[in-house]
């Protein structure tokens, strides 16, 4: 019987894959991570989600194992989130936790309690091939999470299972509700994944200085007024608190600048060549130039693109114009349903 530890995450999709895998008759312990604690804040999300978690075990009848990671959590995620953010980089958290924490922390700790596999209910395919592994889409395209597990290498896959990775959202709802699952019907989070419900800006300002100074439009024209501008990102549209629908355009940091304009078609906002550094290749070598797909941001569907090398350097190249392109962001490419890997935008 191989043994699993499931990260129970207390919401619905991890809760479906360790009823999956008790079904097929692994052998199935559950895992709650403390990542991160808000001491100020009574309705932390972590409280909530250990008792859902706790809950879910209990009606699977599973053993549960708690760890607390928040060290590991503050020097991996935390600190490296503040001090990008300082310099004008605009980090994923999410593509950071998975990496990091779920794919590094949990499975090394996993395998060294004596655990064959982990299992998440992470959104996304795995596929063997003569040794290989693949990392595919969802089926349900709308929630695809290989954007955030782009990162991954061959090894981490290898040890990595992802029950729901066939079946759609709905699919996984009603499984749910069918077997009586106690948080069948909780909401999906639509949170990063370690500050919850509160903003990311009031998560920034508990570390970092306020300074106020101008938002301006591209003349140069001053419409209104921010904390700091490190707490803006490219083509960002909420949060900047003008009477009218404006995009962030530019920043200067060193000179306290944040530059916006009300077209969204702005200039600069739009280019058909994307420059990658640090390129992360999952799977097996390809020939360059390579027809192939790629996405810039999580919710964008995958756009036709041609990927090919110069001067040791990935480029990506377009036939349409790409949109709110923003510089440090990840770009990750596709051949079909396959994710090929992931770069940052230089």
């Amino acid at each position: 019987m191989k043994k699993l530890l499931v990260w129970l995450s207390g919401w619905v999709d991890s809760a479906v894959a360790a009823y999956l895998l008790k079904e097929q008759w692994y052998e199935v312990v559950a895992w709650f991570m403390k990542n991160y604690v808000d001491e100020e804040n009574p309705n932390c999300s972590t409280y909530k989600d250990a008792n859902e978690a706790i809950k879910v075990a209990k009606f699977l009848w599973i053993e549960i194992m708690s760890f607390d990671l928040r060290q590991e959590y503050e020097d991996k995620i935390i600190k490296y989130i503040y001090d990008w953010y300082q310099k004008w980089i605009t980090p994923n958290p999410d593509i950071l936790c998975n990496t990091l924490i779920k794919f590094d922390v949990f499975l090394d700790k996993a395998l060294e309690a004596g655990f064959d596999w982990i299992a998440t209910g992470h959104y996304a395919r795995i596929e063997e091939n003569n040794g290989e592994f693949k990392l595919l889409r969802w089926v349900d395209y709308n929630k695809d999470q290989t954007y955030f597990l782009s990162w991954l290498n061959q090894y981490q896959l290898s040890k990595s299972l992802f029950p729901i990775g066939w079946m759609t959202k709905p699919e996984v709802r009603e499984l749910a509700k069918k077997t009586g699952l106690p948080n069948a019907e909780r909401p999906d989070s639509q949170w990063l994944c370690f500050v919850w419900k509160v903003p990311m800006r009031t998560f920034l300002k508990k570390r970092l200085p306020v300074k106020k100074w101008d938002i301006v439009l591209m003349d140069w024209t001053k419409v209104w007024e921010h904390d700091w501008a490190y707490f803006f990102t490219i083509w960002q549209s909420r949060g900047l608190d003008i009477n009218k629908k404006a995009y962030v355009v530019k920043i200067d940091v060193q000179k306290n600048l944040v530059y916006v304009s009300y077209d969204k078609y702005e200039p600069e906002l739009v280019t058909k060549h994307i420059e990658v550094k640090d390129w992360h290749r999952i799977w097996q070598e390809y020939e360059l130039p390579l027809e192939c797909s790629t996405k810039i941001r999580y919710r964008q569907e995958p756009n036709p693109s041609t990927m090919e090398t110069k001067d040791w350097k990935i480029f990506f190249s377009y036939d349409q114009d790409q949109r709110w392109v923003a510089k440090w962001q990840s770009v990750v490419a596709y051949l079909g349903d396959e994710c090929l890997g992931w770069g940052i935008i230089e």
